[in-house]
């Protein structure tokens, strides 16, 4: 086994980023932020991510959870209600993701254009 640099596991952009930076997350605090209440409940999550497993997005959650993005709220009903909100940090993210937003909208073309011709 190869073993890691001391570096690497210190390295903010590769911690912070692999927490997060993969497509479900991102979707996930996405929709979090424009949600009109800044609340989902699991399936409305669902219906703005259609292509994305039950299983994946619960485990995307999860994720987000334990990386301090993602608040759950766990109602004490029966059948029991669940909501996720985005928490302070997560908040505190969407003005970058924001931006990404808007540089992919601008260089989406020059991006993706050898994979449209395919």
């Amino acid at each position: 086994m190869t073993d890691i640099k001391a570096e690497y596991l210190a390295c903010p952009i590769r911690q912070v980023i692999s927490r997060f930076g993969d497509k479900w997350s991102m979707l996930v605090l996405y929709s979090l932020y424009t949600s009109g209440t800044g609340i989902l409940r699991f399936n409305e999550l669902r219906r703005h991510m259609s292509d994305c497993s039950q299983k994946m997005l619960s485990a995307t959650l999860k994720n987000l959870e334990n990386s301090n993005l993602v608040a759950r709220k766990v109602y004490p009903e029966v059948p029991p209600r669940v909501e996720y909100s985005l928490t302070d940090t997560g908040k505190s993210l969407m003005p970058s993701i924001n931006s990404l937003i808007e540089w992919a909208k601008h260089h989406f073309d020059d991006v993706v254009k050898d994979i449209l011709v395919e």
